[in-house]
């Protein structure tokens, strides 16, 4: 348990080597609801700072159990970090389901829905929140709503922001038909829908395909990025499991007419992750990893394409091979403690190393995270090697049992989050790959999802785009802060890697955040030269959570967390600036 606790703001400064200083500017603490499930800077203004915490809430109450839906605590802070108000909406919400906080402009708007089992029907609702006060300044009024045929069937939905942020855009499909369908619309800041909506589908079977992402393009065309799967025969007798086959990218225009599919077998090259992004009033950037081998767990290069939004026609190409023959060594990051916490941690990873299953997907590969424009009309892209997965342990106690029942079983589940090397690379503005760098690092997040006495499957964590789980980890992954001459990649690592920048080097696994420190790697965008330094130790401060920030001009602004065994847990939240 940290021993530091903050009642006034405090301030570090922080020399950096790279001729830059950081500023480190900690809030007071306030607590947390218990059972909290997410949290997260969700925007920042001029006014103060936003934070989401998800939580579960009752919903009804029976003599032999409870039904509880998913809510959230919206708290605003000053400029001073100190808090202004707190509200979860409870009471509005009653009769509704909890979506989401939802910024539009200078609008906030709380979004909610209503399920009829009469009609079958899902209604989405909104209402606008006062963010000086926190509370609601009017009503919920409908914004949209969709129809279920059959029982069995799921409405599933995502609010995203169009190419320049001034619209909300719906994407919506119901589950469980024969083919994938799939509506696109728009809505102004009044919540008031834009133009008509957009029909598309396809002819893949809705078990084999996966849609991964949409972009709303600047002249009103979709792209729809999916994942095509295809059954192999498993190990086991008449087992049979889902196999990735390739990438399915096309456009359509707002009829829902297929405008182009883009060729994703390029110089027999399999694309392994992709992601599209709009330039702002430019074309359409589609980054992808590729592998040299079908079924290749290794990431041999990076390709880009500029795309035209409206044609879909390529405009270029270029790719660029990643050196993979420099391994760099990952240890434990318990090697040199011996107290209890680094003893179990490393029991539990032992465990680990007998999960992996190639017919259940276990793999690791890089995810695109950021395009950041630069100053000389370029793009630097930063992705992460990233890999998640549940596992459920069981333990029998003969304590506590009664009369013919001499214990009980007990089974607890986790949910692993593995964040490793980061790559940054710069595109310049023809669109060719310059400089290519991969900064290796290997965080592991382990976070317990349930506990039950009894046989227990665990849980099923499914990714796709309208169901992402939770906004987990906490403490692993990165942050982003642009700078004057640099962008700071701000992340949690062992202190022991300070010096590490380059494959080849050994690197320590960081499993136990509390006594990590937080780095910062200083990127210049024009040159793609780095350094790395500290910024802070997390057992000075609430642990710190660089993934869940956001950017307010120059200024960061980030979550500490400290878990307390007694008590409720606390959070602050940060402020770092860096020149």
């Amino acid at each position: 348990m940290k021993t530091l606790f903050f009642t006034a703001l405090f301030t570090m400064l922080v020399s950096l080597s790279f001729a830059q200083s950081a500023n480190v500017t900690w809030g007071d603490e306030f607590k947390l609801k218990k059972g909290s499930t997410d949290l997260e800077v969700i925007h920042t203004d001029n006014t103060g700072v936003y934070v989401k915490e998800s939580h579960f809430a009752l919903k009804s109450y029976f003599v032999i159990g409870a039904t509880v839906r998913e809510s959230a605590t919206l708290t605003k802070l000053d400029k001073d970090l100190k808090e202004e108000y707190s509200n979860n909406f409870n009471k509005e919400l009653k009769g509704k389901e909890y979506e989401s906080f939802f910024f539009l402009k200078d609008k906030l708007f709380l979004l909610a829905t209503d399920y009829s089992k009469k009609d079958k029907t899902l209604t989405l609702f909104a209402a606008e929140i006062n963010k000086a006060s926190g509370e609601l300044a009017g009503e919920f009024t409908e914004v949209t709503s969709w129809q279920k045929d059959e029982k069995s069937e799921d409405i599933s939905f995502k609010a995203s922001y169009n190419s320049d942020s001034t619209k909300m855009v719906l994407v919506s499909t119901v589950e469980g038909r024969e083919k994938n369908n799939y509506e696109v619309r728009q809505f102004d800041d009044k919540m008031k829908a834009v133009d008509k909506p957009i029909a598309i589908s396809n002819e893949f079977d809705p078990k084999t395909f996966v849609l991964e992402d949409v972009v709303y393009t600047s002249n009103g065309n979709v792209v729809m990025v999916g994942r095509e799967y295809e059954y192999q025969e498993g190990k086991k007798k008449k087992a049979k499991y889902l196999d990735f086959k390739n990438y399915v990218i096309r456009i359509y225009n707002n009829q829902g007419k297929q405008l182009k599919e883009i060729n994703t077998a390029i110089n027999a090259k399999w694309l392994v992750s992709t992601k599209v992004m709009q330039l702002p009033v430019k074309e359409l950037v589609l980054a992808a990893f590729y592998s040299d081998e079908k079924r290749g767990r290794e990431i041999n290069g990076m390709l880009v394409q500029r795309i035209n939004p409206a044609t879909g026609e390529i405009i270029t190409t270029s790719q660029k091979d990643i050196n993979t023959s420099m391994i760099t060594t990952v240890e434990d990051d318990n090697g040199d403690d011996d107290d209890d916490e680094s003893r179990k941690e490393r029991k539990e990873r032992e465990k680990l190393e007998k999960i992996q299953n190639d017919e259940d997907g276990f793999s690791k590969y890089m995810r695109f995270r950021n395009f950041i424009y630069t100053a000389d009309n370029g793009l630097v892209i930063l992705a992460e090697k990233y890999n998640s997965y549940s596992y459920t342990t069981t333990s029998y106690s003969t304590s506590g049992g009664t009369g013919l029942s001499m214990g009980r079983t007990t089974s607890t589940t986790y949910q692993v989050y593995e964040c490793g090397d980061i790559m940054m690379s710069k595109i310049d503005a023809a669109g060719n790959i310059g400089w290519l760098n991969i900064v290796p690092k290997q965080q592991r997040e382990v976070i317990q999802t349930s506990s039950s006495s009894g046989p227990a499957n665990g849980i099923s964590m499914s990714f796709n785009f309208f169901r992402g789980g939770f906004n987990w980890p906490f403490y692993a992954g990165y942050g982003v802060l642009p700078a004057n001459n640099s962008l700071n990649i701000i992340f949690n690592d062992n202190k022991k890697n300070d010096k590490v920048l380059q494959l080849g080097q050994k690197v320590k696994k960081i499993s136990y955040f509390g006594k990590s420190d937080c780095f910062a790697i200083s990127l210049n965008p024009i040159t793609g030269k780095y350094t790395r330094a500290s910024l802070f130790n997390n057992k000075e401060v609430p642990t710190a959570m660089p993934r869940l920030s956001s950017v307010l001009g120059k200024d960061l602004y980030m979550i500490g967390k400290e878990d307390r065994m007694l008590g409720k847990t606390k959070i602050a939240i940060a402020r770092l600036s860096i020149k």
